[in-house]
């Protein structure tokens, strides 16, 4: 008997615990990945509405085939503007390529060194950053500094700020989040340093220096460092779940470019015609990598190049959610257009 009462306890836990686990599943993420698969790309960036995007952009550049565009939903929705494939957006983090790569080719020519200290390039914050003369040039591209990230401040992006010294001031004379070189942290606030460090070097915009050196050499006339350097009826909207402005106007530091010219920028990195030579290359693999993505508020960006199909697909999603779903579906999204892309292939 005592044996039976076991077994049925245990058979009840186990319903309950399944039963909670199936409560907490993200159903929407998993109905969206088990679907069929459509049989192509322009199929399966439609799908990407009903889970819950308003607009959506793929962008898909593969060796031997003229550049692929894709788009659904809106570009405005109070306008009911289609979504427009050549629309700017907001790059968020992808930005950082470009930064990297920047300060490779400082490296290279000898303005900058890797192994040298913040303190030593802005010795003002030798007592406000921990461990300043210890962090190198180096452990900041690489996200390795242990620097606090000024954006995880609370409700940061509630209000974001929009200067340099507005944002290094919200971790000033904060502990470090570990020492130098002892870990790995993702941090906004390594690269806004990095920016100011360039300036100070050159002389003037790290902006300016990065369409000097990468931009213009591509001929990327659609990509800009600011919203204030561009058309905002050119701007692809931006929305938060739950909140209804429009977040296009909003100023967040973001750079912005359409996903052609994104999409050149990545292969151009990927294939290393960007670089001047094997050095400057060799001096960028050793501190950065060679895809991103993107996250603010109402904007989301996948670039990768993928090796085995010699694609570059880029994918710009324009509604963002509190709980991570819409991140997560547009992930699903995007690996559900590489699989159809993989499946052409064959």
């Amino acid at each position: 008997m005592k044996n039976k009462r076991g077994i049925l306890i245990l058979r009840i836990i186990l319903f309950v615990g399944t039963a909670i686990s199936l409560y907490y599943v993200p159903w929407p993420i998993l109905t969206a990945w088990i679907k069929p698969l459509p049989d192509t790309v322009q199929e399966q960036v439609e799908e990407a509405i009903p889970m819950g995007f308003d607009g959506i952009i793929v962008y898909v550049d593969q060796k031997g085939k003229a550049p692929a565009f894709y788009a659904a939903g809106t570009k405005n929705k109070a306008q009911n503007i289609p979504a427009d494939p050549h629309a700017l957006f907001k790059i968020a983090s992808v930005s950082k390529l470009y930064n990297a790569l920047a300060i490779a080719k400082l490296v290279r020519s000898g303005k900058l060194s890797l192994d040298q200290t913040l303190a030593f390039y802005l010795p003002e914050l030798k007592e406000r950053i921990e461990y300043a003369d210890k962090i190198t040039l180096r452990l900041m591209v690489q996200h390795r500094s242990g620097i606090p990230n000024f954006t995880n401040t609370k409700d940061y992006w509630l209000d974001p700020k929009s200067t340099y010294e507005e944002n290094i001031a919200l971790i000033l004379d904060q502990p470090a989040n570990f020492a130098p070189g002892k870990s790995y942290e993702y941090c906004n606030t390594n690269y806004l340093l990095l920016a100011h460090i360039m300036d100070e070097v050159l002389g003037y915009s790290s902006a300016k220096y990065i369409k000097k050196e990468i931009l213009d050499p591509l001929n990327l006339n659609n990509t800009f460092s600011s919203i204030k350097d561009v058309n905002i009826d050119d701007v692809m909207s931006g929305y938060y779940v739950g909140y209804e402005p429009d977040l296009k106007t909003n100023d967040m530091g973001s750079m912005l470019a359409t996903a052609d010219d994104l999409g050149t920028f990545i292969r151009a990195l990927n294939d290393g015609s960007i670089f001047k030579d094997r050095e400057e290359q060799d001096i960028y693999s050793s501190i950065y990598v060679y895809e991103h993505t993107g996250l603010i508020p109402g904007y989301q960006t996948i670039a990768k190049y993928h090796k085995a199909i010699d694609a570059v697909v880029i994918q710009f999603t324009n509604t963002v959610d509190f709980n991570g779903y819409n991140w997560n579906l547009s992930e699903v999204e995007y690996n559900r257009v590489i699989k159809i892309l993989e499946k052409e292939q064959q």
